[in-house]
């Protein structure tokens, strides 16, 4: 192979490795309800919390809460419109809870607790279509328990108030493996 068409491939793997860096550092970390966290006490209003959020593919929710008192639930629209905690896609119950939005379109979420629903503890998360959203790299686990996720999944439970950390550390792994590409590229052209 000629110089140039190492050159190329070079630009090309160099290419990819910014698309990735790109890709998974755009993705955002979101505590439900900020610092009032998942709860029924002082009313919190999450549709309001919900509406003030561009929420995109590969977003992460955390849902911080008591978890002898609360748990999260991902529903249908016509049990989170009801209330319905009887057939839940996925449960959530550590107390600290980090779910990845993977899927464009609303999202549904009630804590399962009987009355905390119609007491308002409930969200409906809509993620915006994006026509540059880029695959996400990392495998994400299922939730503890309960069936299909319905387009959320699970992600490891950051240890209190780390979410920033998680989008630091979503970052570092991008810039891994942009800099690995990147040694593969200068490998090539060696």
């Amino acid at each position: 192979m000629g110089v140039g068409g190492a050159a190329r491939r070079a630009a090309a793997v160099a290419a990819l490795a910014v698309a990735v860096l790109a890709g998974v550092a755009s993705a955002a970390v979101y505590e439900v309800g900020d610092k009032t966290g998942w709860t029924i006490m002082g009313n919190p209003d999450y549709a309001a919390w919900a509406s003030g959020k561009r929420f995109k593919v590969n977003d992460v929710v955390v849902f911080t809460y008591n978890k002898q008192f609360h748990n999260v639930m991902a529903v249908s629209k016509a049990d989170y419109k009801n209330c319905d905690a009887n057939k839940p896609m996925a449960t959530w119950n550590s107390g600290n809870d980090s779910v990845v939005l993977n899927t464009t379109g609303h999202h549904y979420f009630l804590c399962g607790i009987p009355g905390h629903c119609a007491g308002g503890q409930k969200v409906d998360i809509r993620v915006a279509a994006s026509s540059s959203a880029a695959p996400s790299m990392v495998p994400t686990p299922e939730p503890s328990s309960g069936g299909g996720s319905g387009g959320a999944t699970a992600a490891p439970s950051p240890h209190p108030n780390a979410a920033p950390k998680a989008l630091l550390a979503g970052r570092s792994v991008a810039a891994t493996v942009a800099a690995s590409l990147l040694s593969l590229a200068a490998a090539v052209l060696a």
